[in-house]
């Protein structure tokens, strides 16, 4: 294959990506990798530098327009930082010395959870009946307001420190497999933390630049990225990620999920299998 139908390739699969990753909060990097990898027989650690570029991208171009429309938390997203910071610079290290073959079963797991967690319904969350304002959560001021069709409507954040200590072990994931472990982060909120899946898809969104930022240096010391292959998946994820914005408020995405889910779920047990049998 020519380098021009290989980049071509890359800036297509990476626009897949970066929509795909914008309207579900779960990054890029569950399609970028395994096109890389398993397709185009990229070695798996450019694969993952590359891939922590684009998520990069995909939370850059998301991120500005959800924060527009009132549906990213902005607070709860800085204070959640701090904790997948320090997990991804924790990873990074953890990846220097883990062999491939570990790496690939850890990210094939990742993708088979974010294939069933992307098929789960969201959940309803009232709010239980009692004084708001002694949870941590009022305490942080981190209770807000999104948009809905309706108006705007209220939610309250809860189980702070357990959403806190989530955040690191998806910093530690992001790091290791290259992925914005999205799929963790809406996880956390929206199933701990019991905030609108909206809030959390975009708040998610908002977050994986900044975990995977925190990664992708020590991976650019590494020289494990290289800017021919990092230059296309960026700019495919971040026009990708701009599209998914603007779908995002005014369209059904469980179409989208279900394709996604199938996608990653078959890639996951691909990356096992060549794990496993030592095929990367």
């Amino acid at each position: 294959m020519d380098t021009g139908t290989f980049t071509l390739l890359v800036f297509g699969g990476s626009v897949a990506a970066g929509l795909l990753g914008s309207l579900t909060g779960l990054g890029g990097g569950a399609v970028i990798i395994p096109l890389l990898v398993l397709v185009l027989g990229v070695d798996l650690r450019y694969a993952i530098g590359a891939s922590l570029v684009a998520v990069i991208a995909t939370s850059s171009g998301a991120a500005a327009a959800f924060i527009r429309e009132g549906y990213t938390n902005i607070r709860l997203g800085m204070l959640l930082e701090v904790a997948t910071t320090v997990g991804a610079i924790a990873g990074a290290w953890i990846a220097k010395d883990t062999p491939l073959g570990v790496i690939a079963a850890v990210f094939g797991g990742v993708l088979l959870w974010t294939a069933y967690s992307t098929l789960r319904p969201p959940v309803s969350h009232p709010d239980p009946v009692g004084d708001g304002s002694k949870t941590l959560g009022a305490r942080l001021r981190l209770d807000s307001t999104y948009p809905t069709p309706k108006g705007m409507e209220t939610y309250k954040v809860h189980a702070v420190p357990a959403g806190f200590g989530v955040m690191f072990l998806a910093g530690v994931l992001s790091a290791l497999v290259g992925v914005g472990s999205g799929v963790v982060k809406v996880y956390a909120m929206d199933r701990l933390m019991r905030i609108p899946f909206k809030v959390s898809t975009t708040t998610s969104n908002f977050m994986i630049g900044v975990t995977a930022a925190a990664s992708a240096g020590i991976y650019l010391h590494r020289g494990q990225i290289e800017p021919g292959l990092a230059m296309p998946v960026a700019l495919g994820a971040l026009l990708g990620s701009f599209v998914g914005a603007r779908l995002l408020a005014r369209m059904r995405v469980r179409t989208l999920r279900i394709i996604f889910a199938l996608l990653v779920a078959v890639a996951g047990l691909q990356m096992i299998y060549r794990g496993a049998t030592g095929a990367l």
